[in-house]
């Protein structure tokens, strides 16, 4: 790549956009507006990493690059910091974090490594917790491993997935005790404490087992929306629409659309 088209000169861009001159809609925004357009890019390279599209990805990071740089030129806008400090600090942060790669730290695989990373932000003195870090506004799933990642790296964690296993189904069993044929509004957040407690012990128990929980929900997504995409193409090769089909009926399909993805 030119240096005619490197960081220096995307950093610039921003700036540039910014200017008294610059373009209007660039000038409105704000790190609150900016916020959704972060999350959105995120999610936009993970699609390109999952679809496996080389071109796509490299385009998606580049979008994803663009909103970090132009947040740090409104805060630079506003005194606090520039990119530069940005790129020092995490470069600073990077290298106490890995003593195994940059001192004389020896570990014996992965695991160690996160326990030890967990020991030295807790050093830092920087955190009100262990659990600290974990971003508020995750996706539920995804916060409950981070969660869990975190509490298992000070040794909270059960030894096996068998163990995991035997929670989930104590979970399930006051989960079902509370679904009486009818309950009040106490009723009502009582299943809903108990349904998240079932689904935090999944994302504990993936976390277990070395399965992302949200990679393995949206594969799950992926093939329900597949199957029923099929459906309805079989229901329109019959000429009729699956609403006007009963539960039988959709099963069928759904067996159908099973079988054919199968091979």
């Amino acid at each position: 790549m030119s240096d005619d088209h490197g960081f220096d000169a995307l950093v610039a861009l921003c700036a540039r956009l910014r200017a008294p001159d610059g373009c209007p809609w660039d000038r409105e925004q704000t790190l609150e507006t900016l916020k959704t357009y972060i999350i959105e890019e995120a999610y936009e390279v993970v699609d390109a990493v999952s679809d496996e599209d080389r071109g796509k990805l490299a385009g998606e990071l580049g979008d994803l690059l663009f909103q970090i740089i132009f947040a740090a030129q409104i805060a630079a806008e506003r005194g606090w910091f520039d990119v530069a400090e940005v790129c020092r600090a995490i470069h600073a942060k990077m290298v106490h974090r890995h003593p195994h790669v940059f001192g004389d730290v020896e570990v014996s695989g992965a695991a160690e490594v996160v326990r030890n990373w967990e020991a030295l932000k807790a050093r830092e003195g920087r955190r009100a917790g262990a659990l600290a870090g974990v971003p508020r506004q995750l996706p539920a799933l995804l916060k409950a491993l981070r969660i869990t990642e975190k509490a298992a790296a000070v040794g909270f964690d059960w030894e096996r997935a068998r163990d995991v296993l035997a929670k989930l189904d104590e979970e399930v069993r006051e989960l079902r005790a509370e679904l009486a044929p009818e309950r009040g509004e106490d009723g009502v957040q009582r299943v809903r404490e108990e349904l998240g407690d079932v689904l935090f012990v999944m994302a504990n128990l993936a976390r277990q087992l070395g399965v992302d929980p949200e990679a393995a929900l949206q594969g799950a997504n992926d093939k329900f929306a597949r199957r029923f995409a099929a459906m309805e193409a079989g229901a329109r090769a019959r000429g009729v629409a699956l609403s006007s089909l009963d539960l039988g009926e959709l099963d069928a399909l759904w067996d159908a659309a099973k079988a054919e993805e199968r091979g």
